[in-house]
């Protein structure tokens, strides 16, 4: 089975450290967000994570009548990423080695803190790069402790998770969200006519002059999203936004 993870983890906020070449007390990086310490070689960006989300993101046209809950385990989620650059400029200029470079930024993720990882599956439609063109594929979701049933979370230290009992004690609800999403506007657009000659398109009139205009209007989202709540058994609902 393949699996199909949408990550749901924003950033909430970033700090900027710039930090010196000689060591001082204030180059910490665990020290308050956003304050800048000294203009050396180093950069640390410290992004803090959201990392327990209950909703994921499927796409549309998938099965909604074929999600299915998969299991609950405990897991540990980072709640702080540190990036690290050593010369910003050599990095904006792209890769100069085939390997990467050292300058280039580090990623680590930190400051890890127990959730538990919600798993479900789902019937959607293949993926363009999957030769197989599997058409099943899961989604999960991270949660707090204290936003589950007790019960449940009993049952998963104690290694004896119920399935059954485990999925009735979470509610689903499906939504489409609008996005916006720039088009021509046709009616105050105007267009010259004219057909193709050795694969080049030309105007019949050529003193016409075109003009195109945008506008901005609201399509439904190419995402469908999923919310995982803890209610007592209920079953997929879809509702609108």
């Amino acid at each position: 089975m393949h699996r199909l993870m949408f990550k749901m983890a924003a950033v909430a906020a970033v700090g900027t450290f710039f930090l010196a070449a000689a060591p001082a007390a204030t180059n910490d990086p665990g020290s308050t967000p956003g304050k800048r310490v000294s203009s050396a070689a180093a950069t640390v960006e410290i992004a803090y994570l959201q990392p327990f989300t209950n909703i994921a993101e499927i796409p549309a046209g998938s099965d909604l009548s074929s999600i299915r809950f998969e299991g609950i385990k405990a897991v540990k989620v980072a709640t702080r990423r540190i990036i690290s650059t050593t010369d910003k400029r050599y990095c904006a200029e792209g890769f100069r080695e085939p390997g990467g470079s050292m300058y280039c930024p580090s990623v680590q993720d930190g400051s890890f803190v127990p959730a538990y990882q919600i798993t479900y599956s789902y019937n959607g439609p293949p993926l363009g790069g999957d030769e197989y063109g599997s058409t099943h594929f899961t989604f999960s979701v991270n949660m707090r402790r204290e936003d589950l049933d007790p019960a449940v979370i009993d049952s998963v230290s104690a290694h004896r998770v119920n399935r059954t009992v485990a999925a009735e004690s979470l509610k689903l609800t499906t939504y489409r969200s609008l996005v916006p999403q720039i088009v021509i506007d046709e009616a105050n657009s105007a267009f010259c006519a004219g057909n193709y000659v050795d694969d080049l398109w030309t105007q019949t009139d050529r003193n016409c002059e075109e003009k195109v205009n945008f506008k901005t209007v609201a399509v439904p989202s190419g995402y469908i999203a999923v919310r995982v709540d803890a209610t007592a058994g209920a079953p997929v609902t879809t509702a609108s936004r």
